[in-house]
């Protein structure tokens, strides 16, 4: 074990200079101390503390792991997503902040919605289903956002089930969690179906960034939008008159992805910007028969 004293501001210093980003040594430095991210602050404070030789071996550890290009919430076992602190690990993928877009935009459209009747309401229907819940970002986002909603929430894998559904538990947000591939295991019906599918082509060189994460989440055929496109064909079969399907999808795939929503009869068909300016959301609406029903425009 190392036993030369190292005070902690040596500490973040030789992290810098091995080529971590300041903010990541900082948070790797925090979570080895046991303090919150938040503690930055407490850092500067206390910049001549010596660490311990347990400490400094446990830090280096865990920079090694970043510098090996594992993501900073794989090594900390948590991220924050919408003002929620999830945990998430390797069984998911990182919750990103650009998907935050996804939520805003699902948000604005149920928000001018008319409710529908509980005369029209069968036992397996709800607000708004969330396709591909991973860790359950999304899904328990809309749900703290709006408590009045019934938010419905799926995916394939079952490891990644046990991390949404621990999220759910330890946020005690009431999302109804289920098993499927897709649509396949949907038989109610909603006002909003939303989702953050795979969607990187088998080709695309990014995948060589992204080894930690797991590629059932990530893939989707050779242009990418094998799984989109399966969603965009089924989706109407489980929307209410007038509901919406929102997607998130990749930097240059909207116009494809719009192109595919028209041709599967949705209408108001349109994309959304992230903070970065990319258009990294679409989404199109399904007919919609009753004339007193607002709609998301």
């Amino acid at each position: 074990m190392l036993t030369t004293p190292i005070a902690i501001a040596q500490a973040l210093m030789c992290a810098i200079d091995a080529g971590l980003e300041r903010l990541d040594a900082q948070l790797l430095l925090l979570h080895t101390l046991g303090k919150p991210d938040t503690a930055r602050a407490w850092l500067l404070a206390h910049d001549s503390d010596a660490l311990t030789p347990a400490e400094r071996q446990r830090f280096e550890q865990l920079l090694r792991r970043r510098a090996a290009g594992e993501p900073l919430a794989y090594i900390t076992g948590h991220k924050e997503f919408f003002s929620l602190d999830l945990e998430v690990d390797a069984r998911v993928l990182v919750p990103r902040p650009d998907t935050e877009t996804l939520v805003e935009w699902a948000l604005a459209v149920l928000s001018v919605m008319a409710p529908i009747s509980p005369i029209d309401l069968g036992c397996d229907d709800g607000d708004v289903l969330d396709l591909g819940t991973g860790s359950g970002a999304v899904a328990l986002a809309l749900q703290h956002a709006r408590s009045d909603l019934r938010v419905h929430a799926l995916d394939a894998s079952a490891d990644a089930l046990q991390v949404a559904q621990a999220n759910a538990q330890r946020l005690r947000l009431p999302v109804k969690f289920f098993a499927g591939s897709w649509l396949t295991a949907v038989r109610g019906r909603y006002r909003a179906i939303v989702t953050n599918p795979p969607y990187i082509a088998t080709s695309d060189l990014h995948l060589l960034d992204l080894v930690h994460e797991p590629m059932q989440a990530l893939v989707s055929g050779a242009d990418g939008l094998d799984d989109i496109r399966e969603i965009v064909n089924y989706a109407g079969l489980h929307l209410h008159a007038g509901g919406w399907l929102l997607l998130e999808h990749g930097y240059d795939q909207a116009t494809s992805v719009r192109n595919l929503l028209s041709q599967a009869g949705f209408e108001k068909v349109q994309s959304r910007r992230d903070l970065s300016g990319i258009e990294r959301c679409s989404g199109g609406r399904t007919k919609q028969c009753d004339a007193g029903t607002k709609t998301g425009r």
